[in-house]
């Protein structure tokens, strides 16, 4: 599976865009283990939001889009746009 994900870190008060290919669970237990980068160390990410692509290139794509957007309020309307369609 090919996943692009947003994650949130309260005690630097940033999210942080992703894509894996690996189990979700997992690449989220990697980010909050003590390693060198701009998510490791803090310890408290957690997932706030998450796509699923049936290629690796189409994620990859979409991670490079999300990252464009350079925007705080954009990540977070699209976080909440997602809330609304899962109620």
């Amino acid at each position: 599976m090919n996943i692009v994900y947003i994650l949130y870190s309260n005690g630097m008060n940033k999210y942080y865009v992703g894509f894996t290919t690996d189990e979700l669970r997992e690449r989220i237990r990697k980010h909050n283990t003590n390693h060198k980068g701009f998510t490791g160390g803090k310890g408290d990410w957690e997932l706030r939001y998450f796509e699923s692509y049936p290629t690796k290139s189409e994620a990859i794509m979409r991670e490079k889009q999300i990252k464009g957007w350079k925007s705080r309020k954009l990540i977070e309307k699209l976080i909440e746009e997602s809330k609304c369609i899962n109620l």
